[in-house]
């Protein structure tokens, strides 16, 4: 994966927009999309720092120098919006919640 497609990928995971990513980082929407399409790859390391706080990741992880194996587990399209909504929730309805993956995932494996 490239650096621009771990940028895109973590960003959309975390359910944050290409214009208010790119904002936080201080480069334009058209600029973003020239990184996450590989159009520009050599992108100021001032960037990749911004971007990896942003993304909950070492810049190392984005150049490829390391591989954080949590970082690559795919989620599916939905997830981030449910952990969204779960974060929403009040401790007492996050144990419910919780109670009821439990007993799905249990009557799922019999």
């Amino acid at each position: 994966m490239t650096i621009g497609e771990k940028i895109k990928y973590l960003r959309e995971k975390q359910g944050i927009s290409q214009i208010d990513f790119a904002t936080k980082i201080g480069v334009s929407k058209q600029t973003l999309y020239k990184y996450e399409n590989n159009v520009i790859t050599n992108i100021p390391s001032n960037n990749i720092e911004k971007s990896a706080k942003l993304l909950n990741c070492s810049p190392a992880y984005l150049m490829g120098w390391e591989t954080d194996k949590s970082q690559e587990y795919k989620h599916g399209e939905n997830t981030a919006g449910l952990l969204k909504k779960y974060d929403l929730l009040s401790e007492s309805n996050k144990t419910v919640v919780l109670n009821i993956i439990d007993n799905l995932l249990s009557a799922q494996s019999k």
